[in-house]
């Protein structure tokens, strides 16, 4: 399905972005993974499983660092087939009213979550453009189709990467580039952990009990839906935004 593909995971230091890194991996890809932070662990994971890979420091916000990236992927791997936009900012996050939330941490959510995922696909649109092929998939989330309370700033810029991906479908197809986001529930992840604090276990149980299917969304439960969305199987597919939600909210 995406043997020999050349795919880039941004925030894989940690939690769903290692997930996707890893699986990918075990798939035969060229995988490319990215953070802000060390991503040695990822690294030693990851070269259990192959060679074929790339690890880099990323800065999202830093348009010139998504530039270097981008060179960087296509001087190993000559192309790049899959841009997968992880790198968010959750965990970090205050919880709190709308009203209350810090100015500076909203600002830090936009320029993280909506502009640090569009430097990527902008240092990404070039490459796409001249070999007429590619697949962008954003990370969104079930915050922006909800309405997560106590997390306007994160459920803010969740609804703008919804938004974007549908803009830049639409401006892309004509090279054959699909552009879909996948929105999950609350994933049991350590940014999830950091961002419920003391009362995560419980946060966890009563996201669980508001869905169809009534468990808590664990790392191994998305990346099927990554996979696809990145393979030749969803060659059809485009400006979608899929949930991974365990049947929250039903489109």
């Amino acid at each position: 399905m995406i043997k020999d593909k050349t795919i880039i995971v941004t925030g894989a230091a940690r939690g769903l972005g290692q997930k996707y890194a890893l699986e990918f991996a075990k798939a035969e890809a060229n995988i490319i993974f990215a953070d802000i932070s060390d991503c040695s662990e990822t690294e030693k994971k990851v070269s259990e499983v192959t060679d074929k890979f790339l690890s880099l420091n990323l800065d999202v916000t830093d348009i010139n660092s998504c530039n270097n990236m981008m060179a960087k992927a296509v001087d190993k791997f000559s192309k790049i087939d899959v841009l997968v936009n992880n790198a968010a900012l959750y965990g970090a996050l205050k919880s709190s009213r709308f009203e209350d939330i810090d100015p500076d941490q909203w600002d830090k959510a936009m320029n993280v979550n909506v502009k640090g995922l569009w430097n990527c696909c902008r240092a990404i649109s070039p490459i796409m453009r001249e070999n007429k092929s590619g697949s962008i998939i954003n990370i969104a989330s079930l915050a922006a189709k909800y309405g997560m309370p106590y997390a306007a700033d994160y459920a803010t810029s969740k609804a703008a990467v919804i938004g974007l991906t549908r803009v830049m479908a639409r401006e892309m197809g004509k090279d054959n580039i699909r552009v879909n986001a996948v929105a999950p529930s609350m994933v049991r992840t350590e940014s999830a952990k950091e961002f419920l604090g003391e009362k995560a276990e419980r946060g966890f149980e009563v996201i669980s009990k508001g869905q169809i299917l009534q468990k808590t969304l664990e790392v191994d439960d998305i990346y099927g839906t990554v996979l696809y969305l990145a393979s030749d199987q969803s060659k059809f597919v485009t400006g979608q935004t899929l949930m991974v939600d365990g049947g929250s909210v039903l489109l």
